[in-house]
């Protein structure tokens, strides 16, 4: 992959909005042959060229004040969006991957404590077109079911 598309994709995550802007996260950028295959003993990402692993650092992200909800997760997921949506503008493919064995990405990356893999995010080119976004309208379900107004 080009310097310049995994830049853009980096430059994403980096400007994407985390709680209290605190930015408690590391990104694992995996696209050596080695690492790949190091990869491969802990996910199937598809033979992409280019693995992103989301870690959070759970200690200094933001906790809620009112119930202690660590919201490194959801961190990590906005961070990952900002990645598959900038990655899209360059005309890549991606996919949100979080099956893989976080103790063998822990170990075969050398994790530190303190940090954990949330997910994985992997880019590559389309081997076949990409899928209209017309597809939503029947893979999807309607708004009508989705949507709670006022109150449960």
């Amino acid at each position: 992959m080009e310097q310049s598309k995994l830049d853009r994709i980096l430059e994403a995550a980096r400007i994407a909005p985390t709680g209290k802007n605190a930015q408690a996260f590391r990104l694992l950028v995996l696209q050596e042959e080695e690492s790949l295959q190091k990869l491969k003993e802990a996910a199937n990402f598809y033979d992409a060229p280019l693995a992103i692993m989301t870690c959070a650092d759970v200690e200094n992200c933001w906790h809620r004040p009112f119930d202690g909800k660590v919201i490194s997760d959801i961190d990590a997921s906005i961070i990952s969006t900002h990645m598959i949506l900038e990655a899209t503008e360059l005309g890549l493919a991606s996919l949100w991957i979080c099956r893989f064995k976080a103790d063998v990405v822990r170990a075969q990356f050398h994790i530190p404590e303190g940090f954990e893999p949330v997910n994985l995010t992997v880019f590559g080119y389309p081997g076949e077109p990409l899928k209209s976004p017309e597809r939503h309208d029947k893979d999807r379900k309607p708004l009508s079911e989705l949507i709670v107004k006022e109150s449960f």
